[in-house]
């Protein structure tokens, strides 16, 4: 389908997702973006790794396994040191500080150590929105909680110190986000008025002394870490079984890469799942169209526009020819 045709047919698609979103967020419905709904792999099919996890503001050792996507992971965490799964907001890889650079997304390296940041403190804060931009990266858990990935230096949110960092956006002028996507609460924030006040929700995670220390930015653009210290990754994936794989080729770390700074230039979300998901998808297409059909039928809830379609299949061309 030529993608000046996709336009029409995306926003049908997308006003027809607000529905169930909404009903998600309310009822407790699974996203089928994020995979909820399907039922697990027989336990036989799932990876035999053992991981090591910690508590970041503190914490014994814990050992967990058998899991195949990340609320499984949460629950695992969860489970070793006595908490409810909701408590935990993301998790870190190889370090216990609230660092962007080295968020648990798709990929965990098999001797990656795994930090998880749980609930801490709650705050509400107001917000006068006096640009169109706020300066804000979301991103999410991949389990129903968005929080802040980056605070661009200057904008209207770095203005507001009392935001930082790695804080879980709770509520938006007293709607609950909780359970929606991290490109569903970027978009709520865009089409706030300009020229209002809004008020946010927060709650930030919970911090070890040494962690105590002036906010962070975040990751600066461009600036993802390799994931993955091991000599291969489990690969968590939204749909299906989790997979031993080896460590991503120089192909796709760039493509993967300049894909998730396309992501949070057009839609202000980083995503690397998202972003290593859609090079997959376009791998082996020969043309854009071709490219946007499958980006429909693989990741039709975004409804990504032409322009970015277009943007995408150029950044995994020039990867393939390594121009870049």
């Amino acid at each position: 389908m030529p993608l000046g045709l996709r336009k029409k047919k995306n926003k049908m698609r997308e006003s027809s997702n607000l529905v169930e979103n909404e009903e998600h967020v309310g009822s407790g419905a699974k996203s089928v973006v994020n995979g909820a709904g399907l039922p697990p792999p027989p336990v036989n099919l799932r990876p035999k790794l053992v991981f090591h996890t910690q508590l970041a503001h503190g914490s014994p050792t814990g050992r967990i396994e058998g899991f195949t996507n990340v609320k499984e992971l949460y629950s695992k965490i969860a489970d070793a040191f006595n908490l409810s799964a909701p408590e935990i907001l993301f998790c870190t890889l190889n370090t216990h500080k609230i660092d962007m650079e080295k968020l648990l997304g798709g990929q965990i390296g098999l001797e990656d150590f795994i930090f998880a940041h749980v609930k801490g403190l709650k705050k509400e804060v107001e917000v006068f929105k006096a640009e169109d931009a706020l300066g804000l990266t979301i991103t999410d858990n991949g389990a129903g909680y968005a929080f802040i990935k980056r605070i661009k230096e200057g904008s209207v949110v770095d203005g507001v110190k009392v935001i930082s960092v790695g804080d879980h956006i709770e509520c938006i002028n007293g709607r609950t986000i909780v359970g929606s996507r991290h490109y569903e609460v970027a978009r709520m924030l865009k089409e706030l008025p300009r020229e209002q006040a809004f008020t946010l929700k927060l709650v930030e995670p919970m911090k070890a002394f040494d962690m105590l220390e002036p906010r962070s930015r975040g990751s600066k653009p461009g600036g993802e870490g390799k994931i993955g210290t091991g000599r291969g990754t489990l690969r968590l994936r939204s749909k299906g079984p989790a997979t031993v794989e080896e460590m991503p080729t120089e192909f796709e770390e760039k493509a993967v890469k300049k894909v998730d700074d396309l992501l949070e230039s057009y839609m202000g979300i980083r995503d690397m799942e998202l972003a290593a998901t859609m090079v997959e998808v376009g791998r082996d297409k020969m043309n854009p169209d071709e490219f946007a059909m499958a980006l429909d039928e693989a990741l039709g809830d975004f409804a990504f526009p032409d322009e970015f379609v277009f943007d995408v299949w150029g950044a995994i061309g020039d990867a393939k020819q390594g121009r870049f």
